[in-house]
């Protein structure tokens, strides 16, 4: 009987310490179908229109990046950057420019031909340049120093950029950098995606089953191994573990096992394999900066006072869970700020009674009290991720007369509330695709970003955005990080409650998965996995 193994990867190399030594895997067996549970109903199959790993899980695997990040490092980086549909990369004179030279031979799943005209055709469609319009679109500032791109023939392209910026490749790698053909509406996209990818949609079905078959054309002749993976989607956290334990699912949802659970599978599947560790997600709180009386800095500032970090990580994760800033902390993540710095920001005083005292005299000059509480409704999404810290913020909340009303929402409404701003106050979770300042900064507190929730805005900080992200001193780029997000605290942008961590659990007869520490969004193209049988 094959024993436990769970990783605790506090980086790559403690989790290859972490790792007991066993046996190399088995040569390959190509067929079979693996069940992987799916964890709620993603609100579409559209990669570049979603912002939740909901999306990234089923349907990563229907495309191809240019470049990604290796599949079986846990550790993304610059170094585990590789080929895909591009061979290569070259920067230009300054910084300035990349061009790729792309992969021959490659076709679309019905059959038409990849070209620069399809990477040309994605970059116009996320920055709004194109004749067709994306729905959704999350990420479009990351993109903004692409000034054009511009093929040169069928199989190199290049883009230009309005200044340097190190975290481009990274950009590039994530698994929200899909390429999508010219020839396929967004709106196909969003239920019936084509992509070059190692598998194909077969089946989705709403509240039911995705399923996805292998692309018999796969450019890439000897992947996937896989003949389909099929995915139930199960809405119920404690339904679904048991019925891996029962065996009726050969891997869990990515991330989705808890300490607790942890502790019931060691003790009731003993032959099942895990890892367990960060993820590059962080539980916040979002209050929206507009509705009254949340309009009043007061409010937000004893809001964030109120809060008791250590108590969510040792309730939620048993103490398996980071305190930082927006920034993943070390040593996971490459750009988290020092301890000493993070004492001084506004709620992160570990002198819970000091911050919560300041915060009820707060609450008493704007009229509140324990007679006349402020009557809140506290959104959140409704799945165990988002709804179990939302109950222990509204009893710390409690504290300074706060007085919450849970209201869990579907995927599809909740994203739609968040895009539309509707919402008063909020308990969000908020995955970061890349370990970089560039992504967390541009993507969640700038100005116009679709995934700035809250509505901060400031603009003399957003050019210190601009600032550390031309910066190619890592050590100065660091001390300019550090010095933004502190500012972000301390302005209650988006309060950071703490960075989670989670794990996977599979069969032991399921190989070719890695799961990574510092991105939940980028490990799911799944070409390499395989199933003993």
């Amino acid at each position: 009987m094959r024993l436990l193994t769970c990783l605790f990867p506090a980086a790559l190399a403690a989790s290859v310490a972490l790792t007991p030594a066993r046996a190399a895997d088995p040569t390959p067996q190509p067929g079979g179908t693996v069940r992987i549970y799916q964890r709620d109903n993603p609100a579409s199959a559209s990669i570049l229109e979603e912002a939740t790993y909901s999306t990234n899980v089923p349907f990563m695997s229907v495309f191809n990046n240019l470049i990604r990040y290796k599949q079986d490092v846990p550790q993304n980086s610059d170094a585990s950057i590789e080929p895909e549909l591009a061979t290569s990369w070259a920067w230009g004179p300054g910084g300035t420019s990349i061009t790729f030279k792309l992969r021959e031979g490659v076709t679309w799943h019905d059959g038409k031909p990849f070209t620069a005209r399809d990477v040309k055709c994605t970059w116009d469609l996320i920055q709004d340049k194109g004749p067709e319009k994306l729905r959704k679109n999350p990420r479009k500032l990351l993109w903004s120093n692409v000034q054009d791109v511009v093929p040169n023939g069928d199989h190199e392209v290049t883009f230009k950029l309005g200044r340097p910026q190190p975290s481009l490749l990274a950009m590039f790698a994530s698994g929200y950098s899909a390429v999508y053909p010219c020839h396929v509406t967004p709106a196909q996209q969003r239920t019936r995606p084509i992509g070059t990818g190692p598998f194909k949609l077969a089946e989705f079905k709403q509240n039911e089953m995705i399923r996805l078959v292998r692309n018999e054309h796969y450019w890439k002749k000897d992947r996937p191994y896989l003949d389909s993976i099929e995915m139930p989607i199960m809405t119920s956290r404690a339904t679904a573990m048991l019925a891996f334990q029962a065996h009726k699912l050969d891997m869990t949802f990515p991330l989705e096992v808890t300490p607790p659970i942890l502790r019931d599978i060691r003790k009731e599947v003993p032959a099942a394999v895990c890892a367990f560790g960060s993820m590059n997600v962080n539980s916040n709180l979002i209050v929206n900066r507009d509705k009254p009386p949340f309009d009043n800095p007061e409010i937000r500032k004893a809001m964030a006072l109120a809060i008791d970090r250590k108590a969510f990580v040792d309730i939620l994760f048993e103490g398996k869970a980071e305190i930082g800033g927006a920034l993943l902390p070390a040593p996971n993540g490459v750009w988290g700020m020092p301890d000493d710095m993070k004492k001084t920001m506004l709620g992160y005083d570990p002198d819970v009674a000091k911050n919560r005292e300041q915060a009820r005299e707060i609450m008493k000059k704007l009229g509140y009290g324990p007679d006349h509480p402020l009557k809140v409704k506290i959104s959140t999404r409704n799945i165990p991720a988002y709804r179990d810290p939302a109950v222990i913020l509204i009893d710390q909340l409690r504290e300074i007369w706060i007085d919450g009303e849970l209201e869990p929402l579907d995927t599809p409404v909740w994203f739609a509330k968040l895009a539309r701003k509707d919402y008063a106050v909020g308990m969000n979770l908020t995955g970061n695709s890349i370990d970089d300042p560039d992504q967390t900064f541009y993507e969640n507190f700038a100005c116009k970003s679709e995934r700035n929730y809250s509505q901060y805005c400031n603009p003399e900080l957003e050019k210190q955005f601009d600032a550390q992200s031309q910066e190619m001193d890592v050590e100065k780029r660091k001390k300019l990080v550090w010095a933004i997000d502190q500012q972000l605290q301390n302005d209650v942008a988006r309060p950071i409650i703490l960075h989670m961590e989670g794990g996977t659990c599979w069969w032991p007869q399921v190989h070719g998965f890695t799961q990574m520490v510092n991105s939940s969004y980028n490990g799911y193209r799944f070409e390499d996995l395989w199933i003993e049988h």
